[in-house]
């Protein structure tokens, strides 16, 4: 029975484990912008990045749920309520779907094994990546970057589910941006992936 008990906690770990390494984000932020010089923004024509996955670049609820986070998130930061027509900011998001493997040496290092060998097991999924690009209108150049990468198994035939998953990407993504009135030291300061 103690066998069992400890066989399951470690097999409960090993998923948790899974789950947390199924989700990365992050972001990128150009040296010395100052985002104060930033009031409007608008959305960008697409850039040359391979085609979306038809399962996002096909679905209204995805392109609506994605564009209402950022339009929020970016209010929230001092910009513009609405798109503008003469920007300062370019916003454009990108979505891709690519298969992911990650390999659980954490069963073999509890002693927990499932077979004779007690190999180590491999968990394969199907990884969405989510990347929020914001360029500088006037000189095309990218001032920061956000992105967020989660399995999709669970999001891509329930609405509510993906509202809920794209909402937490983006307000995690846009936390790390500087708003209106945040000066560039500090975030700004330090540059490069995050």
């Amino acid at each position: 029975m103690t066998r069992f008990l400890t066989c399951s906690i470690v097999a409960a770990l090993a998923v948790a484990a899974y789950g947390c390494a199924a989700r990365h984000a992050g972001s990128y932020i150009e040296r010395g912008i100052s985002f104060t010089q930033y009031r409007t923004y608008d959305w960008a024509p697409p850039d040359p990045l391979p085609p979306e996955d038809p399962r996002f670049a096909e679905n209204a609820y995805f392109q609506d749920y994605v564009e209402g986070a950022v339009q929020r998130g970016l209010a929230k930061k001092g910009f513009g309520e609405e798109p503008a027509t003469d920007p300062d900011l370019l916003i454009h998001y990108h979505a891709s779907v690519t298969h992911r493997m990650v390999v659980d040496p954490f069963d073999r290092v509890r002693g927990a094994c499932y077979d004779e060998t007690c190999s180590v097991r491999v968990q394969e999924f199907e990884a969405g990546m989510l990347i929020l690009d914001v360029v500088d209108a006037r000189s095309g150049k990218l001032v920061w970057r956000g992105w967020a990468r989660h399995g999709v198994a669970d999001i891509l035939d329930n609405p509510e589910r993906m509202a809920t998953r794209i909402n937490e990407a983006i307000a995690g993504m846009l936390a790390t941006m500087p708003g209106r009135s945040e000066l560039t030291s500090g975030t700004a300061e330090k540059g490069g992936p995050k």
